[in-house]
């Protein structure tokens, strides 16, 4: 299984990625390993993610998530879970 994900760092800026083990990548990205965005920005928290069968379709929703605006992002989390921001 492929995934399309969104952490919100301890500075309350998003970042999107993809990983076909969601819990080993948000724990490297908590471990200070991850993506070098992330690294300065620990602890991230899991707010938003999707799954996928294909990887390729996984990637191309990533890059679509990447070209929204901050507020789209929220809206689109705030749609499909409980965080609050």
């Amino acid at each position: 299984m492929n995934f399309v994900y969104i952490l919100k760092c301890n500075d309350d800026s998003l970042y999107t990625g993809w990983t076909n083990d969601l819990k080993r990548r948000v724990q490297v990205h908590n471990s200070g390993k991850g993506a070098k965005y992330t690294r300065g920005r620990t602890p991230v928290k899991l707010v938003y993610y999707e799954e996928y069968e294909d990887k390729l379709l996984a990637q191309k929703r990533e890059r679509e998530i990447k070209k929204l605006t901050r507020e789209s992002k929220i809206e689109l989390i705030l749609k499909h879970s409980n965080v609050k921001f």
